[in-house]
């Protein structure tokens, strides 16, 4: 969704013209159990027009798409299913935490307020993030790439 309802806050080139009212009202229009239920909750802002145009090249989509194809073959081969499909105590054998791991997913929870469900989905995106770096134990790494992806910054 946009940063507010004309779109412009926080782009490099353009005011927004929307009150801090205006904007709370706008991001309101999510509810929390709506926004507990998805995956991959990630600011992406604006880019410059030099950064689009001059910016370094991203990864090719060819070599993205083998490290997924095996991140998913992995999944598949160790429990029959996506990362995503994981439930209750499936969730406990396929998603091993390091002891910094699961150090960073238990402050983080406290800290952000989760939900078990918010955990859990967390869980299985840093499960995901392991399998894309070959990983059997999901690390501290893992953990805070995962806990990134979650958290949304909303104005006050």
């Amino acid at each position: 969704m946009n940063p507010c309802p004309c779109g412009y806050q926080g782009h490099p080139a353009r005011a927004c013209r929307c009150t801090p009212d205006q904007v709370l009202r706008y991001q309101a229009r999510l509810s929390g159990p709506l926004l507990d239920r998805i995956d991959l909750q990630i600011e992406v802002p604006a880019q410059s027009q030099q950064e689009t145009l001059d910016g370094p090249p991203g990864e090719d989509s060819a070599a993205i798409r083998v490290r997924v194809l095996a991140a998913r073959a992995r999944q598949l081969e160790r429990q029959g299913k996506p990362n995503g499909e994981l439930a209750g105590e499936e969730i406990d054998r396929h998603c091993p935490l390091d002891e910094q791991a699961q150090g960073l997913l238990r402050a983080a929870m406290a800290r952000l307020g989760w939900s078990a469900r918010s955990y859990f989905r967390v869980l299985k995106v840093a499960r995901t993030i392991a399998d894309l770096g070959g990983a059997d134990t999901i690390g501290a790494a893992h953990a805070a790439e995962a806990v990134q992806y979650r958290r949304v910054l909303r104005p006050v």
